[in-house]
């Protein structure tokens, strides 16, 4: 996300509130000894209204967001546009990101948006799967979390364009899930220089790592198509966006409008 939105409604909020109060206060009074408004001053203060309601909302309500790839593969779809809530994990200051009141903290199994570490100005989705002080070992394609295995079940397979992966139920926490996994995919572990990097060990296929404080590790749920902690490490606290929990409009880009659409994929997940 190379443009800030966020700031740009900020931005936009705090220049239209000064000519809705330069039209209030000062605008009036002229017009009332016959004097127009500047056109700017007319129309400037009169989308402040509109903007300002956008902006709390997105702020410290929820936030939309669009599900750009498959790594979250079958909790998400290419094309899920979602809703975020932005309180879950903290009351935050616009643009900042600075946490100002604390009410939850990430729970294993949960889907969070977050900012990319390696990239700020990207949003991320994944999976939290390890949490501060956590073990997380990821070997032969199974999940362990401070040397307890996490439980699966199988699910049948699941087709995706011309590959055939495995589905599996996986709880995390108390949250169960579905993930897959694909047999036929034996690349190595993939990794790039990162904050505590030595808090990993890496072989074949195979991933070891505790977690740090303050910092959580993340999975996509399309495990051998998902760049995630495995390759680019920890996700600090600062970095958190909120918890995705509804899929609002689903539409396909491949498929044209209106067969792209899909209202099936409207609702909750897990």
């Amino acid at each position: 996300m190379l443009v800030d939105f966020a700031l740009i409604l900020f931005l936009l909020s705090v220049v239209t509130g000064a000519l809705w109060f330069f039209d209030v206060f000062k605008a009036r009074k002229l017009r009332s000894k016959g004097s127009p408004d500047p056109w700017w001053v007319e129309y400037g203060a009169s989308f402040f209204p509109v903007i300002l309601p956008i902006f709390l909302l997105r702020s410290f309500w929820v936030e939309p967001f669009r599900i750009p790839s498959g790594s979250m593969v079958p909790t998400l779809m290419v094309g899920d546009f979602i809703l975020v809530n932005k309180y879950t994990y903290g009351v935050r200051l616009p643009v900042l990101n600075k946490k100002i009141i604390e009410v939850n903290l990430p729970q294993r199994g949960d889907v969070m948006v977050f900012r990319y570490p390696q990239d700020k100005t990207q949003d991320y989705i994944k999976r939290v799967v390890g949490l501060p002080g956590d073990k997380i070992e990821y070997i032969n394609k199974r999940l362990t979390v401070n040397g307890v295995a996490v439980p699966v079940k199988d699910a049948g397979d699941f087709v995706e364009g011309t590959v055939t992966n495995q589905r599996f139920l996986e709880t995390l926490g108390d949250v169960e899930h579905a993930m897959l996994n694909n047999p036929a995919d034996n690349r190595n572990a993939m990794s790039i220089p990162h904050p505590y990097n030595e808090n990993c060990v890496r072989s074949a296929q195979n991933v070891i790592c505790t977690v740090p404080p303050g910092h959580y590790f993340m999975m996509g749920d399309n495990r051998d198509n998902s760049a995630d902690s495995r390759v680019w490490g920890f996700v600090p606290e600062e970095n958190i966006v909120g918890k995705a929990f509804f899929v609002w409009f689903h539409i396909d880009s491949i498929l044209p409008f209106p067969k792209g659409i899909d209202f099936s994929r409207i609702g909750s997940f897990k």
